[in-house]
């Protein structure tokens, strides 16, 4: 009970669910240049959808693989499912995990590498916009409005000066669209599911499923040699299985205790934090002054979403009542 309670304060502290989820996004921004670097050394060719459908399968099979095995040893109560909510469990693993990536790895062969930046944060404005309408202590405000104007435009700050134009294909910029509102019912179904169940068991088993699934569609397709596993390669695809694992796991435990509106806008820092590891970790990619000012705005915007009102300016109205009553 005592370590239960524990792992509640670890997870709702204030200080921590920053810490936390600014972790998780820095690991889901390093995923940019690790998946780059993991397409040369698979030499895996450009358009071969198939090729990355079932690589990100294998990622995410492992990854759920390691949280169940984790879970075993650790807690294997926790991994008993009432079949009753199997069917929830299954649509979270195709929501979160095959639909947002099937449209993520599609979309991001038809359309630009910063238009997929940016049309990727779809996901954070849909959460919060549609957070207003399914949760009544997760309403819009000001604030909100205000961080995510702000954090937006530092998202596309950052990607400002690369291959930008005003073109639209459905099965491009649509389907980024369509990856963040995938993942969007994703979030809601994550954070409705982990109040009955354990965070890392659910994420555990919903990766299952959805990265089964992955691989279902996309082995009947794959070509002989479209994936060449270097060492360098197998040490990449561990760093991608633990981030997965750490990052879903983790903003599990997060949503299961915190608003899913306040949380999800954490995740401006994916796209900057991919940015400047990019920039590290890439040779064509440099850090240049747009991203400086982008960090400044997304830190401003975050500021605004997070700044709750205090008690303080109420406290001094009521004083200056108190002192005219007393003068009067």
């Amino acid at each position: 009970m005592n370590q239960q309670k524990g792992y509640t304060r670890f997870f709702t502290n204030k200080y921590w669910v920053i810490v936390i989820a600014v972790f998780c996004s820095v690991l889901w921004g390093s995923a940019f240049p690790v998946l780059k670097v993991s397409y040369d050394e698979l030499r895996m060719a450009e358009d071969d959808l198939s090729a990355k459908i079932v690589f990100a399968g294998i990622r995410f099979m492992m990854s759920s693989l390691l949280l169940l095995a984790f879970m075993f040893f650790v807690d294997r109560k926790a991994l008993k499912v009432n079949w009753r909510q199997w069917p929830a469990i299954i649509s979270l693993g195709l929501f979160t995990t095959s639909l947002s990536y099937f449209f993520f790895y599609n979309g991001l062969a038809h359309t630009s590498g910063m238009k997929a930046s940016i049309l990727n944060s779809s996901g954070v404005f849909f959460v919060v916009f549609l957070a207003h309408f399914v949760y009544k202590d997760d309403r819009l405000d000001w604030r909100k409005v205000l961080g995510l104007i702000t954090g937006f435009g530092g998202i596309v700050l950052s990607n400002w000066g690369q291959d930008a134009s005003l073109d639209f294909s459905f099965f491009g910029e649509g389907f980024m669209l369509l990856s963040g509102l995938a993942s969007t019912f994703g979030t809601f179904l994550s954070k409705r599911l982990s109040a009955s169940l354990h965070p890392f068991a659910l994420t555990g088993w919903q990766m299952f499923i959805g990265s089964a699934i992955m691989l279902m569609v996309g082995t009947p397709n794959l070509k002989p040699h479209a994936m060449t596993f270097t060492p360098n390669a197998c040490l990449l695809l561990g760093y991608a299985v633990f981030l997965s694992a750490a990052a879903f796991a983790l903003w599990t435990a997060l949503l299961k205790y915190n608003k899913a509106g306040e949380v999800s806008l954490y995740k401006f820092v994916v796209p900057v934090s991919g940015t400047i590891l990019s920039a590290v970790f890439l040779p064509d990619e440099h850090i240049t002054l747009h991203t400086i000012v982008a960090l400044i705005l997304v830190a401003i915007g975050l500021t605004a979403v997070n700044q709750k009102r205090k008690k303080g300016l109420f406290s001094f109205k009521k004083w200056r009542q108190t002192e005219e009553q007393v003068y009067k």
